[in-house]
């Protein structure tokens, strides 16, 4: 069947990410922990910037004194360094400590935030159909959400301190330049704030650079995250039918497509690289002159004797000080890039959750209504799709309580669409579905949903309102053959590995024996089964929900007189299909079909 799978993009923008992250962040559970971990990062980076500035004071009397060659006051300064050094060292660990807890509270904001955002009803069958924004969505909520935290939490206490560290030298380096005059010509001149003025245009300089030569890295590293989680998907489609693929004797072809994700994935890494070595040569040729860099602006004024040899330590350490700050952005424009096109990735997916209600906008959508009377009514229906309109033959039908009606069509006709239209899933079309009043159909899919756990909590639909007995389970399990697993009904196990396929459907039906719905959809899922089995279902149906009304959407070759009323599917190829989806948030091109994961 098709989907909407092909969307067209508008990347949000830098604005837009940072929005849609604060507005998550706003409502989380951790917010005052995040609040409170913030303000202590404050305090401890504030006490340490102030540690830093009585170690740079202390730099004139120690040196004046190695200068002197004045041994009792040079120990009388190791005894302060050691106090100074001590108090700082205690303010590191504690901002070790409180950053890996901020670091661990913002992850678990950040991911319970996009789960709370995808397991809304419908949301996460409705991106998966947006395009490439919605292929391999486990990725973005598990992988990019934690290395955003990671980023977040170190270049934004990176950037404080600095800032702070900036805000505290500032002065001082003013201060200490205001001793510093030149000797031109005979002529004495007095530049104001001399070395502030230097550090800026030296690290000026340098940040121009490096964002000149690092930008390309955010648009690199989205494209390499992209071609990570392309060969992840990969990888999982394998294993996850390596029984079919080993049947098939398919290991060539799908070790060639491994093969060529992991060569995209290379060739964006060795483009990564290149531009890292790039911005390597800025950087390191930066790093170099920064070791002679202070002495250089200020040896003018030593050796002309205007200040001593502690006096010029003392400026070099304040130079260093406001330089450091204000090279931050030199410093991390690599983790500056990564974090952009991580965070690119995570708040661009967010923002398509959030549209996901308005995907295919500009698209009628089906009217649902409730009717008094209890029927269930398709008045005028047709559903769009990209592959062009599916509709009953009846422009009219109205199915009754405890009616049992088959919905057939051929192999194209779009029964499956059918079958999401009428659940909610797929809303787009024209007409009007009349649902009965007070009534949740339970929908059951071709391919079954079990959550982990026991066997008992996969069969049981109660909600713990009234739990089967066990004798009813294993009569149930009797009934439609599956007696064996009437002992492993405690037992722990992922149900949708250890059973076949039509194991699993004969189980979604006996949890729906078990809940006692009024109304039940099926999608194909009784066509699967041979004569006995389905006879056996069957049975089980008239015996356990006897005023049901049941609607089975499929080919029908089962009825045994069951469904004595027949509806049929046509595809109506001229018809009006769907449009392109338009959704803001998509950074990266479409994989190609091979690709993406099957929603």
């Amino acid at each position: 069947m098709s989907d909407s799978r092909d969307a067209e993009y508008q990347s949000s923008s830098f604005r837009d990410q940072l929005a849609t992250i604060r507005e998550g962040l706003s409502g989380s559970p951790v917010r005052r922990a995040l609040l409170w971990l913030a303000f202590g990062i404050l305090a401890v980076v504030v006490a340490t910037s102030y540690g830093q500035i009585l170690l740079n004071r202390w730099n004139q009397p120690f040196y004046d004194a190695l200068q002197r060659r004045d041994l009792p006051q040079f120990l009388q300064q190791l005894v302060v360094f050691a106090a100074i050094a001590g108090g700082l060292l205690a303010l590191n660990i504690g901002q070790q400590w409180l950053n890996q807890r901020f670091r661990l509270h913002l992850r678990e904001a950040l991911t319970l935030d996009l789960i709370d955002q995808w397991m809304k009803p419908g949301r996460a069958f409705r991106v998966a159909h947006a395009g490439a924004i919605g292929v391999n969505p486990d990725q973005r909520m598990q992988q990019d959400a934690g290395h955003l935290s990671d980023l977040s939490t170190d270049l934004g206490q990176g950037l404080l301190q600095s800032v702070i560290l900036l805000v505290s030298f500032v002065g001082v380096l003013w201060e200490l330049s205001s001793g510093f005059v030149f000797h031109i010509g005979g002529h004495a001149v007095a530049i104001p704030g001399y070395m502030v003025w230097a550090a800026f245009l030296y690290a000026g300089t340098a940040s121009w650079l490096s964002w000149l030569v690092g930008r390309p890295l955010i648009r690199l590293n989205s494209e390499r995250y992209a071609r990570e989680a392309n060969l992840r998907s990969s990888m999982v489609r394998v294993n996850e039918h390596v029984d079919a693929v080993a049947l098939a004797r398919g290991e060539a072809g799908e070790r060639r497509r491994l093969e060529t994700d992991l060569g995209s994935l290379l060739s964006a890494m060795l483009r990564i690289y290149t531009a890292q070595i790039n911005l390597a040569w800025v950087t390191d040729t930066y790093g170099w002159i920064t070791v002679v860099a202070p002495i250089l602006v200020a040896a003018p004024v030593y050796f002309a004797g205007d200040i001593s040899f502690g006096g010029l330590m003392m400026a070099v350490g304040a130079f260093n000080q406001v330089h450091s700050s204000l090279r931050w952005f030199v410093n991390n424009i690599g983790s500056i890039a990564d974090w952009r096109a991580t965070l690119m990735r995570v708040a661009d997916f967010r923002l398509a959750l959030g549209e996901a209600e308005q995907l295919h906008g500009q698209e009628r959508r089906i009217e649902f209504t409730e009717n008094a009377d209890g029927r269930m009514t398709f008045d005028s229906l047709e559903i769009v799709s990209p592959g062009g309109c599916t509709r009953l033959r009846d422009e009219h039908a109205a199915i009754r309580p405890g009616e049992h009606v088959l919905v057939t069509g051929d192999p194209s006709a779009g029964k499956t669409l059918f079958f999401r239209a009428v659940a909610g899933l797929w809303p787009w079309g024209t007409g009007r579905i009349g649902m009965p009043a007070g009534q949740s159909p339970v929908f059951v899919p071709r391919t079954p949903y079990f959550a982990p756990g026991t066997l008992r909590e996969v069969l049981d639909g109660s909600d713990g309102d009234k739990p089967p007995r066990d004798d009813d389970l294993k009569a149930l399990l009797a009934e439609v053959g599956l007696e064996r697993l009437s002992g492993s009904l405690d037992r722990t196990a992922r149900w949708d590995h250890e059973l076949s396929e039509d194991e699993q459907r004969i189980l979604a039906f006996v949890s729906v024996a078990l809940r006692q719905p009024d109304w039940v959809v099926i999608d194909e899922a009784l066509d699967t089964f041979d004569g006995a089995t389905a006879k056996r279902v069957l049975a089980m149906f008239a015996k356990h929900l006897p005023k049901a009304a049941i609607l089975n959407i499929g080919r029908g070759q089962h009825n045994y007189e069951f469904f004595p009323r027949t509806l049929d599917i046509v595809k109506d190829t001229s018809g009006k299909a769907l449009g392109p989806a338009r959704i803001r948030a998509g950074a990266v091109e479409p994989p190609p079909p091979q690709e993406r994961r099957r929603a």
